[in-house]
């Protein structure tokens, strides 16, 4: 152990020197040739290395290439900077490295109360046993869906672990062209087909026509359908909207249906005092699901799903052969129970570390901090005669594109959609780019709360200088 304990304080000083250096750095660039090509064609060593070197052949072929998100100039995507509380418990996880399955061992019990944590910052429902940690909300939808598609099978009188979807009419669930992508990913992977996954109208706020929903489920209903789901957004990828949760869970409860909210980034914009009545009704879902590793800072990997209904959920995935029975897990039994995985990491600790550190009143100043940074940057972008608002600034997600007078349409799509990429490769900012409509844009989300206002008009500046280079 002697080699572990002087590699553990190499290790310490790498990282805390890669953090340290992360502002004054270029935010991305691209990696040389030689650079990618050592990391892709490493043969497969035949003899061990030691621990020393291991740890300069990081410093040397990983570290100097990172992603970019670390840095307050990130803009891209909804990937955060890590919080320093989360990375240390990650080494101490990892040193443990427990099946957190279930048991009666301290990850499993700090998991129970870091979900409940979660929840009471969202303002969540939490009976004991209503949910777990996952990989991310992609994993936590399915499982969230899973529990929906149970309960509608079960009040059609089938059991569908039984039975399986042939023995139901075609069950069909309500999105809009706003609702991420996992969403369809799981109604596919749990049999649904996507061909019964409905998309329905917004309004011009990008939020769901709660009319336009009603009618889609009366039609489907009429034609012999099985309409079971309802899924609406806390914050959507692309600009941040919130729905209003209100009148989808009043249809929701009116027709039977299973209210599933998509809170992966914004949901946590709730601990804002600025935007939080936005997400008045939230409470009202039958599960939600979202991500500590966006807007908390938790390290990747870490999504959670929450379920108002305890058993429905058990129900759904509960299996527990002989050599997996255990008096020691108590009467909630095992996580294992509750969704897909049966060897699960130690998630839990780098959520209690980064929750502890900060506390509510930190996290929440936190998220503050970046909806106003996000408000703010909405004003630059309109007073600049360059660049054009696309949406209305929600949570911390600004939609805006490059305008300049002398394009149509057709030309500004095209100068858009070139633009994220001319700007990655500047290298001073990172910012990505979607589609709203029939618009290209750039969509700027802001998750650090170290980053400054004058970051903010470099990244204008940025936009605006790629978008001189990419005109003939």
């Amino acid at each position: 152990m002697t080699d572990f304990r002087a590699a553990a304080h190499t290790a310490a000083d790498l990282v805390s020197d890669y953090l340290a250096e992360l502002p004054d750095r270029p935010v991305w660039q691209p990696m040389a040739g030689a650079a990618r090509a050592a990391l892709l064609d490493a043969p497969l060593p035949a003899e061990g290395r030691p621990l020393d070197e291991l740890l300069a052949a990081i410093g040397r072929d990983v570290l100097p290439y990172p992603m970019g998100n670390g840095n307050p100039r990130f803009f891209g995507w909804v990937n955060s900077a890590p919080a320093p509380a989360g990375v240390l418990a990650t080494l101490a996880a990892a040193a443990m490295n427990p099946s957190s399955a279930g048991g009666d061992h301290a990850d499993v019990h700090l998991e129970r109360a870091v979900v409940r944590w979660i929840a009471e910052l969202v303002g969540f429902p939490h009976p004991a046993g209503g949910g777990l940690l996952t990989s991310g909300t992609s994993m936590a939808t399915i499982v969230c869906l899973a529990a929906a598609r149970g309960r509608a099978a079960r009040r059609a009188g089938v059991d569908v672990r039984e039975e399986g979807l042939a023995a139901l009419p075609p069950l069909v669930g309500y999105v809009t062209g706003e609702t991420h992508s996992c969403v369809r990913k799981a109604a596919e992977l749990l049999g649904l087909g996507s061909r019964h996954l409905r998309t329905v109208a917004t309004g011009p706020d990008g939020l769901v026509d709660a009319a336009d929903l009603r009618a889609a489920v009366e039609r489907d209903r009429a034609a012999g359908l099985l309409p079971f789901l309802a899924v609406a957004s806390a914050g959507t990828v692309g600009t941040g909207a919130v729905d209003a949760f209100g009148p989808i869970a009043d249809l929701c409860a009116e027709q039977g249906l299973w209210l599933h909210v998509d809170g992966a980034y914004g949901a946590f914009g709730r601990l804002d005092p600025a935007i939080a009545h936005r997400y008045e009704g939230l409470e009202r879902a039958d599960s939600l699901a979202l991500d500590p590793h966006k807007w908390l800072g938790v390290p990747v990997d870490c999504g959670c799903a929450l379920v108002r209904d305890t058993e429905e959920l058990r129900g759904t995935f509960s299996l527990v052969p002989s050599y997996l029975r255990d008096e020691a897990a108590g009467e909630l039994g095992w996580f294992s129970e509750y969704g897909t995985e049966q060897t699960r990491p130690f998630r839990a600790l780098k959520v209690w570390a980064t929750i502890a550190h900060k506390g509510r009143t930190g996290l929440a100043q936190d998220i503050a901090r970046c909806t106003e940074l996000a408000r703010r940057l909405g004003e630059l972008v309109e007073a600049d005669e360059e660049l054009e608002l696309l949406a209305e600034v929600q949570t911390s997600i600004v939609a805006f594109r490059h305008r300049p007078a002398d394009l149509d349409e057709s030309d500004l799509n095209a100068l858009n959609r070139a633009l994220p990429v001319a700007v990655q490769r500047r290298g001073r900012v990172f910012v990505t780019g979607a589609r709203l409509g029939e618009r290209e844009m750039l969509r700027a989300c802001l998750l650090n709360a170290e980053t400054t206002e004058a970051d903010l008009r470099l990244l204008l500046a940025e936009v605006k200088a790629a978008a001189r280079d990419l005109r003939p």
